[in-house]
């Protein structure tokens, strides 16, 4: 099995169609077509079923597709870290992380990170736990910033736990304070409320939804679906309140009115997390320093 016939396949499987995946790979496409057949006969079995006009996936290509990715991934991650310059002049870093990470914890740890390292390309992809997971086990991440517990724990992956966070109660300052006024709020206090809430598989979701629940009630949701920024808006337009990280609020509290909840509150754990078999690149290494000794 050749590396070029694996990165043939893999185009293939993505692009639906042999001269489009050609093109891709930049090469004429009856070579394409060769080096795929090739590859079927030492497996033995058939990858693409052909028909006029569609392109699909047999069993075997559909086993055989998430490890070639992962070994094209893994091979990527080498060339980068040969390339690497002694001194981290170059090279790069594929981080993960929520988006309420994104706005919260990361823009002052990639600022000082970019300070020392600007010769470092970083690449941030936002998403959920469980999407962050699974790309790290794909070799498409060297880190990922998630939340704990991890929706399907993996013993592929290592984690370390880097903080615990409160989370808080935002508000428009022009609408009635949650909790009668009072300097903190309690979760039964959102009973009646009417709440910003984020998009399914948002952690803060499933955080926030458990707790109503934990007090005896269903949350009312004026208006839900969005990302960290769209939900911040829409409390500011005094559409309903929201339960956010408190560093977010910190980083977005102009135009917000922001109340601590009553203890024992709520907090998440967030911790970072990359693969157990394959040590993170050395750029990534050392924003991983930074980021746990933040």
């Amino acid at each position: 099995m050749q590396f070029t016939q694996l990165q043939y396949f893999v185009a293939v499987a993505e692009t639906r169609h042999f001269t489009r995946a050609a093109d891709l790979v930049h090469v004429a496409q009856p070579s394409l077509s060769q080096q795929i057949k090739a590859l079927e006969r030492e497996l033995g079995a058939d990858l693409f079923l052909r028909a006029r006009g569609n392109i699909t996936l047999t069993d075997a290509g559909e086993a055989l597709l998430p490890l070639a990715r992962r070994i094209l991934a893994d091979a990527d991650t080498a060339r980068h870290e040969v390339q690497e310059l002694v001194q981290l002049r170059s090279g790069r870093v594929r981080l993960g992380a929520t988006p309420s990470l994104c706005t919260g914890l990361l823009p002052d740890v990639l600022r000082a990170y970019h300070d020392r390292y600007p010769g470092i390309h970083l690449m941030i992809e936002e998403g959920g736990s469980h999407d962050l997971v699974r790309e790290l086990a794909r070799g498409a991440l060297d880190l990922a910033l998630v939340v704990l517990p991890l929706p399907t724990p993996s013993p592929a992956l290592t984690t370390v736990e880097l903080l615990r966070e409160d989370l808080v109660v935002v508000s428009s300052p022009e609408a009635p304070q949650p909790g009668d006024g009072r300097r903190t709020v309690r979760i039964a206090d959102l009973e009646g409320e009417r709440l910003v809430m984020f998009r399914h598989g948002y952690d803060l979701r499933e955080l926030t939804v458990a707790a109503c629940r934990a007090e005896g009630f269903e949350p009312d949701f004026a208006v839900e679906g969005g990302e960290m920024d769209a939900v911040l808006g829409f409390v500011r337009a005094g559409l309903g309140v929201a339960v956010v990280p408190r560093m977010v609020a910190a980083r977005s509290g102009r135009g917000l009115r922001v109340t601590p909840l009553a203890r024992p509150g709520l907090h998440r754990t967030i911790a970072l997390a990359h693969r157990s078999d394959v040590a993170p690149p050395r750029a990534a290494r050392e924003l991983q320093r930074m980021l746990l000794e933040r």
